[in-house]
């Protein structure tokens, strides 16, 4: 019971990560005007989010192994509530960018720290739902900052209201600090009960010394998983960026239209994660993974072929689903993959990947977009997605190997 209740204290933690994550694009209409800033700033405050997010991802394994969960879950989500609190008091655009150093600082680190968390004592289920509740709290940022905004007529307020939200839960989190160890100490790492499909080889997997932080990025199949990553959340990102850009300038869809089949497409993520969860009750993860980027690319063909235009929403509620499943199915098979001594440091590794793909991407196709053509949407998607399949099929052929030659 009190790791059920302990579940729920993670699972407000990820809603909580999920909310800030959609506040500048909602607000970003009614703020730029006021700070005096150009409408193209937008992108400083999220690069400087993005890259301080990078940073506390590759050094969250070391910080977690000296602090614990625990206290690192705590620290950052302080962090997060003092830098959204500061927002709503940003005088300037300089604010706001000084600001997104703690806000990117205090995401990462705890990103980090609970998917490792959960991959490691949790099953495959609590990780597919775990996603889900940041879709929750995607969702829930702009219905609080419109709410705000319409009523209040202010943004400054929607930021205080996130941010007492986040203050509430670092209460939360400091009364309930002494439960990390508690819970701990009882809860025994569910990577022996394997939640893919290598036979009952596959404690072989799991029986992988601790690589030192240096060499632990030349261990095989870890490269070829970065990359998944990298693909997995450029695509993602972009779908969501420009995708109602390719509706409207390629296809001629009102602007209103495709940005309501946008939203379909993240609600698309939200309910797949939903359903995933109950789905790894029965199907392993490395087919869910596989599934799900074959249903995204189904998604990609469909938006690249001259169908009629009442084609394009259920392809990019195709791309949603199948993107549902992978990136949760990913995280939770890290122990498996390569050892829960390694999983601390390679699940930072991962999430500054991740972050890499989801900062770069969109901007590069942006900029090949706007010297060539949004035309080149579909094709971008695919290529991404295929690269991702790639990669991702190389790490599953490497660990039959390493069966194998066990």
């Amino acid at each position: 019971m009190m790791a059920t209740w302990f579940l729920i204290i993670i699972y407000l933690s990820f809603i909580s990560l999920g909310i800030p994550d959609s506040l500048l694009g909602s607000a970003w209409p009614v703020m730029w005007p006021e700070l005096g800033a150009s409408f193209g700033s937008a992108g400083i405050v999220s690069m400087v989010v993005a890259g301080g997010t990078i940073v506390s991802s590759l050094v969250s394994g070391s910080i977690i192994e000296r602090m614990g969960t625990g206290k690192v879950t705590l620290v950052s989500c302080f962090l997060t509530a003092g830098a959204l609190l500061g927002f709503s008091f940003a005088p300037s655009l300089f604010w706001l960018v000084l600001l997104a150093i703690p806000l990117g600082l205090g995401g990462g680190a705890v990103d980090a720290a609970l998917n490792q968390y959960v991959a490691t004592y949790y099953k495959a289920y609590h990780m597919s739902w775990l996603h889900c509740f940041w879709g929750v709290g995607a969702t829930m940022g702009p219905i609080i900052m419109s709410f705000c905004i319409s009523n209040y007529n202010s943004w400054r307020s929607g930021y205080t209201a996130v941010s007492m939200i986040q203050l509430g839960l670092v209460i939360i989190l400091l009364i309930t600090l002494p439960l990390w160890k508690r819970v701990t100490a009882i809860q025994n790492p569910v990577i022996p009960e394997v939640q893919s499909d290598y036979s009952q080889m596959d404690h072989n997997i799991v029986q992988v010394e601790n690589i030192p932080k240096q060499r632990l990025i030349q261990m095989k199949g870890v490269k070829n998983t970065l990359i998944t990553f990298l693909f997995y959340c450029g695509v993602e990102a972009m779908v969501g960026l420009w995708g109602a850009s390719y509706l409207v300038g390629a296809r001629n869809i009102a602007a209103e239209t495709a940005a309501g089949w946008i939203s379909l497409y993240y609600g698309g993520i939200t309910v797949g994660r939903l359903i995933t969860g109950f789905v790894t009750l029965k199907i392993n993860n490395r087919m869910l993974i596989l599934a799900g980027q074959l249903t995204a690319i189904t998604g990609g063909l469909i938006l690249l072929l001259p169908l009629p235009i009442a084609f394009l929403l259920p392809g990019f509620i195709l791309i949603g689903l199948g993107l549902a499943p992978i990136y949760p199915g990913l995280l939770h098979e890290t122990p498996t993959r390569f050892g829960k001594e390694n999983s601390s440091k390679l699940m930072g590794y991962q999430m500054a990947v991740a972050y890499t793909g989801t900062t770069l991407l969109p901007p590069i196709f942006g900029v090949i977009a706007s010297q060539a053509s949004i035309h080149f949407f579909p094709v971008a998607v695919l290529v991404f997605l295929l690269f991702m399949l790639f990669s991702s099929e190389q790490v599953n052929r490497i660990l039959k190997k390493r069966i194998l030659n066990n």
